[in-house]
């Protein structure tokens, strides 16, 4: 509640939230609609507690994450809160299996169990074929998905998603949309999603526009801002 963010920029300083105020509900799917550099991602970042505001607070539920210490709110994100980056940021290492296994075995899991379930999540995405495959050798729609496989193993609470189908065609953008909204659906996840895409803003149930640093379910213009 009240995030602000100020970023020093040389002699002066970038002023980027001020004094955002937003909840989101259980089994909610938002839309975030923003110009370019309007602070879309510095809010999802924060709302995931992967940066700190200049100001404010942020409540996973009855929880101040902010008022913890970082090992404590690195291990409530990891069972609690699912991130989507525009860039799938799979390991490059690791098998799409194995990306999606890791949130399991972090948070304590048994090798075996982690394995069926992120093994189920990859059959229901159309992935079992590209289970022992490195990210490089799968397309982009692939990695993708695999990226929202391993953001929901853990079924969190909430999703964060930071233009999750900008670099994806537009048949792969529909396959994502439908997945997401099937995510909410099944598991009652709250997903706030970050975005310039019109056609997957006008399927969720709300739409909130950052403009100057202020968020309002209002576009400045009267119409949809991309």
């Amino acid at each position: 509640m009240g995030i602000h963010r100020i970023f020093p920029s040389g002699m002066t300083e970038l002023h980027v939230l001020k004094g955002v105020d937003f909840e989101l509900k259980r089994g909610e799917v938002v839309s975030l609609l923003g110009s370019s550099g309007s602070g879309k991602s510095t809010l999802l970042h924060i709302l995931a507690g992967l940066d700190t505001p200049t100001d404010g607070t942020v409540m996973w539920g009855d929880t101040n994450i902010f008022a913890l210490k970082d090992r404590v709110r690195s291990y409530l994100r990891n069972a609690n809160l699912g991130f989507i980056f525009q860039f799938h940021h799979l390991f490059p290492e690791l098998t799409a299996l194995e990306n999606v296994m890791l949130p399991l075995l972090i948070g304590g899991s048994d090798k075996s169990a982690a394995r069926k379930k992120a093994e189920g999540l990859l059959e229901r995405f159309g992935l079992s074929d590209r289970a022992e495959h490195f990210p490089s050798q799968l397309s982009g729609g692939e990695a993708q998905r695999v990226a929202v496989a391993r953001a929901i193993v853990s079924e969190p609470q909430i999703l964060l998603a930071d233009e999750p189908s900008g670099n994806l065609d537009s048949e792969n953008k529909k396959i994502l949309h439908g997945m997401l909204l099937d995510i909410s659906a099944q598991f009652g996840t709250a997903i706030l999603i970050a975005t310039h895409n019109i056609e997957l803003a006008m399927i969720t149930q709300r739409i909130l526009y950052l403009t100057d640093g202020r968020l309002s379910d209002r576009s400045p213009s009267g119409g949809i801002v991309v």
